[in-house]
């Protein structure tokens, strides 16, 4: 359901206001977990498959169905610009939080947390290649390259002191780091967010049970692809090890997948949070759902033209609900200044109900308009030919 990416949006902007500057450089997807993701598992890199494609280290996803993470496995995505790199995403604590902040695509490798992904991303820029002109070099010491196929290719030896397999910044036992002015400035540039097929590569992860911290326990069987999307073959790399001991919380849902179903590869989009639940009385309270997998006409300038639409909406969308949420934080400040009574009390968490019922209500009209805008227009089946005569 298309309509799911509305609580998702509305959700990001409920920490807008207290998101510090420097994590502003990637947003954070409204995904919120009480606990942390596993270590980031040990393992090889899978062969590049040509010029053009990027690394991009695999991670840790949250599942809210499922209540569990799981591991997207790392894969050689192509760049969709020339002098494009990929800033990978990650975990931070956050709010009493951890959140995690989408990667993209830009013209520099921004701030990833301080994580060490490996593989020529050691928690501060990328050693792993470089752009020259039109042209993709790649860094032999920290990158797999067949030198038969590939021959822009150069040896710079890296010294990496970063030898953590910590998954997250911040919170209890998380990277203590923060990014560099330069990292922040780099927050500034143009981005573009993860393309079409790395959308396809994090539904299929979510699909495959084995992929489950719970199931594997830190060790996913699939660590690294050599292509999104591509689960099976020779170029399919499992992880050697865990990169620690997974000790989730007690008593969480995920810890027991023995008797639930597996997942369907094919199931809808997750409903998300607000499936079955009475109507919200605060901004605060909106809850994540899935985002949905980009545009896929199979014309890209009509993907792209699509995706700006929905961007644009999505920016309005969060700076309504920001608004709506300070505003009614506002009316709690003051009632609690006022000492106000019950019955005050009441009337205006009416009101905060009706406005966030309304609110909601609208963004779904939006969305839904806009889906219709970029369906396909039917097309008229041919006329029949005419029956001839006897």
């Amino acid at each position: 359901m298309r309509i799911a990416r509305l609580v998702c949006w509305l959700l990001l902007a409920a920490g807008l206001l207290t998101i510090p500057a420097q994590s502003r450089a990637q947003v954070a997807v409204g995904i919120s977990v009480q606990f942390g993701p596993p270590a980031l598992p040990v393992y090889e890199q899978p062969l590049c498959p040509g010029d053009g494609y990027i690394w991009t280290p695999g991670y840790w996803a949250w599942d809210p169905e499922d209540e569990d993470y799981y591991w997207v496995p790392g894969t050689w995505v192509e760049a969709p610009e020339v002098g494009f790199l990929w800033t990978p995403g990650y975990w931070g604590w956050e709010r009493g939080a951890f959140f995690f902040h989408e990667g993209y695509w830009g013209p520099h490798v921004g701030w990833y947390g301080g994580i060490s992904y490996g593989f020529g991303y050691f928690g501060h820029g990328y050693e792993g290649g470089r752009w020259d002109h039109d042209r993709f070099y790649y860094n032999r010491s920290v990158t797999n390259v067949n030198i038969t196929e590939v021959h822009n290719v150069y040896n710079t030896t890296i010294i990496n002191r970063n030898e953590t397999r910590v998954s997250y910044n911040g919170g209890d036992g998380g990277i203590r780091e923060r990014p560099s002015r330069e990292e922040e400035s780099f927050s500034r540039d143009r981005h573009i967010a993860p393309v079409s097929v790395q959308h396809q590569h994090i539904q299929e992860a979510r699909g495959n049970r084995e992929l489950r911290a719970s199931v594997n326990q830190g060790r996913p069987p699939i660590a690294a692809t050599q292509r999104p999307g591509s689960f099976r073959g020779s170029a399919v790399v499992p992880a050697r090890e865990a990169g620690g001991r997974y000790e989730p919380p007690a008593n969480r849902r995920g810890n027991n997948n023995a008797a639930r179903p597996d997942n369907n590869p094919d199931r809808p989009p997750n409903p998300g949070g607000n499936a079955n639940r009475p109507p919200f009385a605060h901004a605060k309270e909106i809850t994540p759902h899935d985002r949905p997998a980009p545009p896929n006409t199979g014309n890209p300038k009509l993907d792209q033209q699509y995706r700006q639409q929905e961007d644009r909406l999505y920016s309005k969308q969060v700076q309504e609900h920001q608004k709506l949420q300070q505003k009614q934080e506002q009316d709690h400040q003051r009632l609690a200044q006022q000492n106000a009574n019950e019955a005050r009390r009441q009337q205006v968490e009416q009101r905060h109900q009706q406005q966030t019922q309304q609110m909601e209500q609208r963004h779904t009209q939006q969305q839904q308009k806009m889906q219709e805008r970029q369906q396909p227009p039917r097309q008229n089946p041919p006329p029949k030919p005419p029956k001839e005569k006897p």
